[in-house]
């Protein structure tokens, strides 16, 4: 797999968006200044412009021809920082190639997976690792280790300070802020799945992980942000060894979540403390159950 050009791609869609407010494009050295590229890439995204008919370029002479289109930009997924991609894959591998304490990760493996380099993704490896949740192995291998009982509870507890405080401060948004429209999003999604009367593992992994990384990222604290990959990734792959009753206790988290959505919606706080703390303890309950059943699942050492 090639290395996605993610710059080029973030920079291009960049230029559609001045495109689609001004009807202009500024000078190269200006528009490289703008973008934070460079003149060569500058020129690449011209080209680019050009080749897809919203740009007659010729010695430096620039004529908007027509306006962008949803369909002229790169999307989302492709222009997602490198850190993004690498930590979206990892979280694919563990939870969907039935990974148990014990397992391996080769970073030269993940990397080709990604299309990036091997650096990339050893930093990400290293910055997970910190939390105690995988080791560094010979040969670029990496283990994942297991989560007790004792790792759980610290971590429920401190996912439930975090999660608080990032509702409240939701809840104090300005109105014209993204997050408002993206949970608006959410919850469309959410009651679809309601409706259906059933959402399957991966689908509500991802669906669960969306609601919760948007709540925490009105915390506006770097540190919160970047704790939800840990709680992402231990609540979801324990969720996923335990079958019991999948189906029906994802449903009660869709419950759950639309009753947190409405309350965030209208802004009242004595309402999102109480739905955010009673989806907090269910979620708390399904992952010690969950290790249970992981531990359950693992082979048991022979008895001297």
């Amino acid at each position: 797999m090639s290395k996605p050009n993610t710059l080029f791609k973030q920079a291009y869609n960049g230029s559609l968006d001045l495109i689609g407010r001004t009807r202009v494009l500024p000078s190269e050295p200006e528009l490289s200044a703008r973008l934070r590229i460079s003149r060569t890439t500058v020129r690449a995204i011209l080209q680019r412009l050009s080749a897809q008919g919203l740009l007659e370029y010729e010695q430096g002479e620039k004529r908007i021809l027509r306006a962008p289109a949803a369909a002229d930009y790169f999307p989302k997924h492709e222009v997602d920082p490198v850190a993004v991609v690498i930590e979206r894959r990892f979280m694919q591998k563990i939870l969907a190639e039935d990974s148990i304490p014990g397992g391996s990760i080769n970073e030269l493996e993940l990397a080709r997976e990604v299309g990036v380099s091997t650096s990339s993704v050893r930093e990400f490896l290293i910055r997970f690792s910190r939390f105690g949740l995988i080791e560094k192995r010979r040969n670029s291998t990496w283990i994942l280790k297991g989560f007790t009982r004792a790792f759980a509870l610290e971590l429920t507890e401190v996912r439930e300070m975090f999660e608080q405080r990032s509702a409240r401060r939701f809840i104090a948004l300005p109105p014209t802020h993204p997050a408002w429209p993206e949970l608006a999003r959410i919850g469309h999604l959410h009651h679809t799945a309601q409706q259906d009367g059933r959402i399957d593992e991966a689908a509500f992994a991802t669906l669960d992980e969306r609601f919760h990384r948007l709540v925490h990222s009105a915390s506006d604290n770097r540190f919160v942000v970047d704790f939800y990959d840990v709680i992402a990734l231990v609540f979801h792959y324990h969720y996923r060894w335990n079958k019991a009753d999948a189906i029906r206790r994802n449903m009660v988290a869709i419950d759950e979540h639309l009753a947190y959505i409405a309350a965030l919606d209208r802004r009242d706080r004595a309402a999102v403390d109480r739905a955010c703390r009673a989806h907090l303890r269910s979620a708390r309950r399904t992952l010690l159950e969950s290790i249970m059943v992981v531990d359950e699942t693992l082979p048991k050492e022979p008895r001297p």
